[in-house]
């Protein structure tokens, strides 16, 4: 592909690149910014807006001591202290503590007590950050066996440090235990390190592209996280694509092979392209994101490896290993019994996907970081000691004073309607006059779905005054609604690109549909999985994580989206393999047989190592990136195992000929692509 010259001219500018990254790509940790996922039009955002214009609230600090009587003379001189050395500090509007201020509590032990911050409103997010940093530090002096600092400013910083830390323990397990993967796949140490090598590429380039679009739009601690384990997978899969076509055909491996790669990184950077669909700011920055960084993964491993492969003896095939073996054993089996095969792997993938009907998708809290983390334990006491683990509130705001007869006939028709729904109905303080703000408690623990239904009642309502509902509930119901809405809209994009990029490959119609059919009972198996894995809880103990009885609201959009791209990779790598062999001699069940025994090895080395990539980042302490990653390994393993080696073959086998029909003003395109 290239002249010797040429060979050390990649080399060298991918170099430049990894060093540029090194150097400067660092600093987009400084410009990582919280990513809401909500658009800024949805009701819920709209009467925060307003809430925040009408009656600001700072940013709040809590903090719980335990372990000593409540009225403990040495307990009370302390807290004493602390409350009124921070209600001196600039910035600080109020101090609420049991024994200076109003407010404080005592817990349900009767051994702790509470202390609440509220922080000036109008302090811009380096100062606040600063008086945070200082509150807490003052706090974490109280005298006592136990003092917990938290707040929910303090929790959006402790999801970021968690998301970095998680990063680098996932790019370090990865990697360590990629090149064990790949040494004995390949068996040798060369040949083992290229991939990494196009992978650490793929890492630095990926943060100069990740810094520059953070200069466009706002790139979350969370879609980093995501974008960094899809390109790492992705490098690795394209490499191994490349190198083990090298090894059977040097004179082939970088047009066949080259091909599918291109393919494949066409169609997952324009199915993640795809997500801009949707309007919510975190999947817009995943969307910007991810593409950018597959596009840039793409264009390393077809210009990187070859390159390299030139430059570098990476010695013959190896040996079969028995693991070769697995996929054509699979789709031999499917061949001798298609229907039953085909009717069986589709009843287990429909099964699996059962538990999706009950799926609850919600905002993650804090309870979406580790236990071990101070923020996570300040919530959890707060929750069970201080707060009754009652559900959040959801806000009314009205533009109507409350002296207002028909306020109040609003809030007893609340009352009345709602009175099997709704806890407590309160009507806010120190709001300024032609305002009401009611806050009503649902009945139910937090987490729990009745506030949905209280959203919706509430909105329901006819007023003659302005009204907004919002609050975490109504977040959720917002981010529901705009998904449902442009649901079909993103759909459309994801299966018309993978229909168009499959039929450019096969020449067939029947071949991208079955491919999108079996894509959405992959997509299927892996979320109910995932609802039982971390809704339910079942994978708590092995996991290292607590179930707070839902699936983070994004989690099902990016699966959506990953497993399209992704489940292309192995569909391109097979069937390019098979249509070689049926342009050869068409015969399909030969054809299907022989691409996939030949492409099997490849295909089952990159899921290996594919799943080690997102298993790695499994092994960190956020949820909603556990979510991800357990969910693409359940994805691929599914994919790869029971779609690739049996449905495939079987509907294949079934289909016969039928697999390469193709409309007549299709079919000078069709025998171009045979």
């Amino acid at each position: 592909m290239f002249g010797k010259r040429g060979r050390w001219v990649v080399v060298g500018f991918w170099l430049a690149v990894t060093v540029a990254g090194a150097v400067f790509g660092g600093g987009l940790f400084d410009r990582l910014a919280a990513t809401g996922t909500n658009r800024a039009d949805s009701e819920s955002a709209v009467g925060q807006r307003h809430i925040d214009e009408v009656a600001p609230t700072g940013a709040l600090v809590f903090a719980v001591i335990e372990g000593l009587e409540p009225y403990d003379p040495g307990l009370v001189a302390s807290v004493s202290t602390a409350a009124q050395e921070v209600r001196a500090m600039p910035g600080v509007r109020e101090v609420n503590d049991l024994y200076t201020g109003q407010g404080g509590q005592i817990g349900a032990d009767n051994r702790s007590v509470s202390v609440r911050v509220e922080l000036d409103p109008a302090l811009p997010d380096g100062p606040r950050e600063a008086l945070e940093d200082r509150v807490r530090a003052r706090l974490e002096r109280i005298q006592a066996p136990t003092v917990e600092v938290g707040g929910t400013k303090l929790a959006e910083r402790a999801f970021a440090d968690q998301s970095v830390h998680d990063l680098a323990i996932g790019e370090s397990v990865a990697f360590a235990v990629l090149l064990v993967a790949l040494y004995f796949f390949f068996g040798g140490l060369r040949a083992a390190l290229l991939p990494l090598i196009v992978a650490a590429v793929s890492v630095s380039g990926s943060l100069l592209v990740l810094l520059g679009l953070s200069y466009v739009t706002k790139v979350s601690e969370y879609s980093l996280n995501v974008v960094t384990l899809l390109g790492i997978g992705l490098a690795v899969d394209y490499s191994l694509l490349i190198i083990v076509r090298y090894r059977e055909d040097p004179g082939v491996a970088v047009r066949r092979a080259g091909r599918a790669v291109a393919i494949s990184g066409l169609a997952v950077t324009l199915t993640l392209a795809g997500l801009t669909a949707f309007a919510e700011p975190l999947l817009a920055a995943v969307a910007l994101g991810g593409a950018a960084v597959v596009a840039l993964t793409t264009l390393v491993a077809l210009s990187l490896v070859p390159a390299l492969l030139a430059l570098i003896p990476i010695g013959p095939q190896r040996e079969s290993k028995p693991l070769d073996r697995l996929l054509p054993r699979l789709a031999a089996r499917a061949q001798r019994e298609p229907t039953r095969v085909a009717l069986l792997t589709t009843l287990g993938l429909l099964v699996l996907a059962a538990p999706l009907l009950g799926a609850n998708p919600a905002n993650s809290d804090a309870r979406a970081l580790p236990r071990s983390n101070e923020v996570r334990r300040t919530y959890d006491i707060q929750e069970s000691k201080f707060l009754n683990n009652e559900a959040q509130p959801v806000s009314v705001l009205l533009q109507a004073g409350p002296e207002r007869a028909d306020v109040r006939d609003l809030m007893n028709r609340i009352g009345n309607e709602l009175q099997g729904s709704v806890l407590r109905q309160s009507v806010r303080s120190d709001v300024p006059a032609g305002w009401t703000i009611i806050d009503l408690t649902p009945k139910g623990g937090v987490g729990d779905t009745t506030g949905y239904a209280v959203v919706r009642h509430v909105r329901a309502m006819s007023t003659p005054f302005p009204k907004w509902v919002t609050g975490p509930a109504a977040e959720v119901v917002d981010y529901r609604a705009s998904l449902a809405d442009r649901l079909p809209v993103a759909a459309v994009i994801v299966l018309l690109v993978s229909f168009v990029l499959l039929f450019a490959l096969t020449g067939s119609v029947v071949i991208p549909l079955k491919a999108v059919l079996m894509n959405l009972l992959t997509l299927a198996a892996t979320l109910g999985v995932l609802v039982v894995v971390f809704q339910w809880g079942w994978g708590q103990v092995p996991l290292f994580f607590d179930s707070w009885g839902g699936l983070d609201l994004t989690t099902p959009v990016l699966l959506f989206v990953f497993i399209f791209g992704l489940s292309m990779d192995y569909e391109v790598f097979l069937l390019a393999r098979i249509k070689e062999e049926y342009d050869i001699r068409p015969e399909t069940d030969r054809a299907v047989l022989l691409g996939i025994t030949r492409s099997g090895p490849v295909v089952t080395a990159a899921a290996i190592c594919i799943g080690i990539v997102f298993l790695g980042f499994a092994a960190g302490g956020l949820v909603a990136v556990k979510e991800i990653g357990v969910g693409m390994t359940v994805a691929i393993l599914i994919d790869v195992t029971v779609v690739r080696g049996l449905l495939l073959p079987a509907l294949m086998a079934m289909l016969d000929r039928w697999n390469w029909w193709a409309p007549r003003w299709s079919l000078p395109r069709a025998r171009a692509g045979r």
